[in-house]
């Protein structure tokens, strides 16, 4: 079913309640009055209140009405935030090299906005010594406290322990600074195209002067003497 309004025509009732096109109050006016006055403004009767009774109607530019509900709803769309849970899984046991890599992860994550799921993953003896992964959770905790905070505290869960970071910043926060650092590294980019381009026309007016120095030089210049030439008949005296 379609949930847009009616408007003129397609409004079926003998009388409406009518709203002016300031949102004054007309008052209950007949069908046929309200869609007089609509043809009169140059404006469309759109009924806003179906259930009412009579029925609500108001004098309105039903194309510009939908068009700014659609600019509307397409900016309240690009402003909504989904707070998405990521997740790192760790081992006890890790090495300090993977160790940062995880950590670089989750640093990416919680400036994106989004929270942290960390898995500390015990296999076989591993599993008696729960200790190991908790001071391993408080290391990390402590590593990105910059940027998030303990939300869940460390808890076992079967073979794992499981701990929830949170990001300081809101996930709307974080994607505006997105949007600026982005604008602001296509502004250098154009900024040094246009740079490029001025030192290549500097270069070029750089190398017509030269030319025309050299012009000026090699007409004002005494010609050069020749050379003696040497004498290539002249043989090297034979060996003996």
């Amino acid at each position: 079913m379609s949930t847009e309004p009616r408007i003129n025509d397609r409004i079926r009732v003998p009388e409406v309640r009518l709203v002016g096109p300031s949102g004054e109050q007309v008052g209950i006016v007949p069908l046929a009055k309200a869609l007089e006055l609509a043809q009169e403004y140059d404006l469309d009767l759109v009924e806003v209140a179906a259930s009412a009774r009579p029925p609500v109607c108001k004098l309105m530019d039903y194309g510009k009405f939908k068009y700014e509900s659609a600019m509307k709803a397409r900016e309240a769309r690009k402003n909504q935030a989904h707070t998405v849970i990521k997740e790192m899984k760790l081992r006890p046991k890790i090495d300090p090299h993977d160790y940062d890599t995880k950590k670089g992860h989750v640093v990416r994550f919680l400036k994106q906005g989004d929270k942290v799921k960390i898995t500390i993953m015990f296999r076989g003896r591993e599993q008696s010594r729960p200790e190991l992964g908790y001071r391993l959770l408080q290391r990390l905790a402590s590593d990105v406290e910059d940027l998030g905070f303990i939300e869940s505290n460390p808890k076992q869960d079967g073979r794992n322990m499981i701990m929830v970071l949170g990001p300081h910043k809101k996930k709307t926060e974080a994607m505006a600074e997105a949007r600026e650092a982005q604008a602001a590294r296509k502004a250098e980019r154009q900024g040094l195209s246009a740079t490029d381009e001025g030192s290549e026309d500097e270069f070029l007016a750089d190398e017509a002067d030269e030319a025309v120095a050299d012009e000026v030089v090699a007409d004002d210049a005494p010609a050069a003497e020749a050379a003696p030439a040497e004498d290539a008949s002249t043989e090297a005296p034979a060996e003996a």
